[in-house]
Parts: structure tokens; C-alpha cells; sequence
């Protein structure tokens, strides 16, 4: 099963343009006019119909997102969390490193949400 990615609006194009090259199907949110004005649950209704996992530093939103639809049963997108003092999003080589890390080392989906703390997923 193919993973795809959609990153939030904190994330470069750059770094799905990135991904994109080492062959993975990944998306950013600044890079969609239509999803780019949208706020964060209208986002996260999209990537869920795309079954689209969500690329994220923000916890606070996208969690209560995500157990709303499980609770309404709605389509669930899930969510990958990086943990932003990790992998700064100014240093491309370090964003671009947690979701390529994920995709790499991920084979199976068991979890609807994952969290990177390093290199690793744990």
C-alpha cells in the first residue's frame, strides 16, 4: 500500500517537491491555492477523502480533528507528527528527513497517528 502524504501549511513545496523525487506521493498545502485558504479542518476533511495522511507540527488542531471524525465516523485522515525542535523546518535536509523516514521505515499502517522524535520512527 502506497502512503500518501499531504503536508501541512507549515511545510515548503520544496520539501514534497523533494519526496516527490525519491518517488513517494506526497503533497503541500502552500502549493494548493484551494487548500491554502482553507483552515486547518477543512484541510483535514480534503486529506481524508484523499486518504491522504497529514503531515503536521500541530497537535493541538489536528488531534481533536482527528478523534472528532472517528467519534462521527467520518473519513479519517490520519496524522504524522514531527516534532518541530527535531526537524526545523528551515533546514531542508531535517524536514525533508522526517517523513522520508517515516515512508522508508513504514510498511504496515498500524497506528492512526505516528510520531517523529528522531531519525527513527518510535
Amino acid at each position: 500500500m502506497t502512503v500518501r502524504l499531504l503536508l501541512d501549511e507549515h511545510f515548503s513545496d520544496v520539501i514534497a517537491e523533494r519526496l516527490r523525487q525519491l518517488g513517494h506521493d506526497v503533497l503541500a498545502v502552500v502549493a494548493d491555492p484551494s487548500l491554502r485558504v482553507q483552515p486547518d479542518a477543512e484541510v483535514y476533511r480534503w486529506a481524508a477523502a484523499e486518504r491522504r495522511r497529514v503531515v503536521t507540527e500541530n497537535v493541538k488542531d489536528y488531534r481533536p480533528l482527528l478523534l472528532a471524525a472517528y467519534e462521527n465516523r467520518e473519513p479519517i485522515a490520519p496524522l504524522l507528527l514531527v516534532a518541530s525542535g527535531r526537524f526545523p523546518r528551515r533546514g531542508r535536509r531535517a524536514a525533508v528527513a522526517a517523513p522520508r523516514s517515516f515512508l522508508r521505515w513504514t510498511r504496515g499502517l498500524g497506528g492512526q497517528v505516528q510520531v517523529v522524535t528522531s531519525t527513527r520512527i518510535g
